[in-house]
């Protein structure tokens, strides 16, 4: 990672903040309308901003969004970057790096996924547990910069367990159920097929997707707490009676999403 590029974005967003935000949130496909519960927001397109990627993909707006929920600061990604659209893993977690120097210190992923877990139904929330990463290629390959973090960070508890634990109260608190599971980093872009979903099944797979693990393994990287939350867009290949479409996963994202932002608004407000 360029430790320069990444001070260039990280100062020029810092100039543009009033408070420093505490909080980062990776919002994925559908589910960008958590800026909406957020109050004092600050817009920051993507093409403003040094050094960054550019989002081009249906359901992701590419903003940086700054503002408060409740009386967290919080710095949130209006739309990723995914390994499938031709980026280099050093472009996917870029933000995650800049994140990091403007003083963010947790990091909430989310996305929207295919359930493999026969007990999951499409509209369901899942805090992710742990992942498997089965891509050849990890964002931390190459020359590592101890300004940013140790070569061979420890990866025991990618996902903060007592974070995990406070979301599931808060879940409880609002009747929203959440499930728990492990998630499958697939690259993507054409969805699995059935024997690729009973290959991860038999792995310990409960849902699969095309996102998150990378900016997980930078965050942890980087120091940072990270929770995970996916949301079940679909049944995987095999299991569902009908075929994927981009559509289908954006319609159902878009539904989860309003428990989605009040599961995300409650816990944070009760950060500080």
């Amino acid at each position: 990672m360029n430790y320069e590029y990444v001070k260039d974005a990280a100062e020029y967003i810092r100039a543009q903040m009033k408070e420093t935000a505490e909080i980062g949130i990776v919002l994925g496909s559908g589910l960008g309308g958590l800026v909406d519960v957020m109050e004092d927001r600050q817009v920051i397109p993507y093409a403003d901003i040094p050094h960054f990627p550019l989002a081009h993909l249906a359901g992701h707006a590419g903003n940086l969004v700054i503002g408060r929920i409740g009386s967290t600061r919080v710095m949130a990604m209006q739309g990723r970057f995914h390994y499938y659209q031709g980026f280099i893993m050093e472009q996917v977690v870029f933000p995650i790096y800049v994140m990091k120097m403007t003083g963010v210190k947790k990091l909430i992923v989310t996305n929207a996924c295919g359930g493999i877990n026969p007990t999951f139904r499409p509209g369901d929330l899942m805090l992710i547990t742990d992942y498997i990463n089965m891509l050849s290629f990890n964002p931390l390959i190459g020359t590592n910069d101890e300004r940013f973090g140790v070569q061979f960070p420890d990866m025991s508890e990618p996902y903060d367990k007592a974070w995990m634990e406070e979301a599931e109260k808060t879940g409880d608190a609002l009747q929203i159920h959440l499930q728990k599971g492990v998630y499958y980093y697939f690259p993507g872009p054409c969805y699995e097929t059935a024997a690729e979903i009973r290959a991860i099944r038999a792995m310990g797979g409960d849902a699969t997707g095309m996102s998150t693990v990378p900016e997980t393994i930078a965050a942890n990287y980087l120091g940072m707490k990270v929770l995970g939350i996916a949301c079940i867009t679909n049944m995987a290949t095999g299991i569902s009676a009908t075929k994927h479409t981009h559509e289908e996963v954006l319609a159902i994202a878009d539904q989860a999403g309003e428990k989605l932002c009040l599961l995300v608004k409650t816990l944070l407000e009760k950060e500080n």
